[in-house]
């Protein structure tokens, strides 16, 4: 039975985790489609921007070549500033992604030590845990409850 239990437990701690790194996988793979999205759509805003003023130049340049300078320096302008608003959602973008990388880092590695936490629990209140156990507690392998020399460490003792 306490096989049974402990295997559930395994089994519910494997869960868990595997959960948990379906979700940080899809929540990835939404930050990476919504990185991509706004690169796509940064670039085709700066080739509309530089197309446009582009033709703006060679209208102006056949009506007025004085006219034509002036157009040229706001349409780069225009396009510098279209490029800096790329880069910056483009570094937005990648900041949000690490962000919820880290978070789902720090929740799978929270769910993964309740889950080890829980079975040692189990374990230990089952009377299971290993001497050689690294995760067991040392201080619970030398404790005689019929210990009369110790008063403190005897579970019958009614001042505890």
């Amino acid at each position: 039975m306490a096989s049974h239990q402990n295997q559930d437990l395994s089994h519910k701690a494997g869960e868990l985790t595997g959960q948990a790194q379906v979700k940080k996988d899809e929540f990835l793979n939404q930050a990476s489609n919504m990185s991509q999205s706004v690169q796509n759509k940064a670039s085709d805003m700066s080739q509309s921007v530089q197309n446009k003023a582009s033709n703006a130049s060679q209208s102006v340049q056949e009506k007025a070549s004085n006219a034509s300078e002036s157009t040229q320096n706001k349409a780069s302008n225009a396009s510098q500033s279209a490029q800096n608003k790329a880069s910056d959602a483009s570094h937005t973008a990648q900041d949000i992604k690490d962000q919820a990388t880290h978070l789902l880092q720090q929740t799978s590695e929270q769910v993964k030590n309740m889950a080890q936490g829980a079975a040692e629990a189990v374990k230990s209140t089952l009377g299971m845990n290993s001497p050689n156990d690294p995760n067991s507690n040392p201080s619970n392998t030398n404790v005689n409850p019929s210990n009369s020399s110790n008063p403190s460490i005897n579970p019958s003792n009614p001042r505890i």
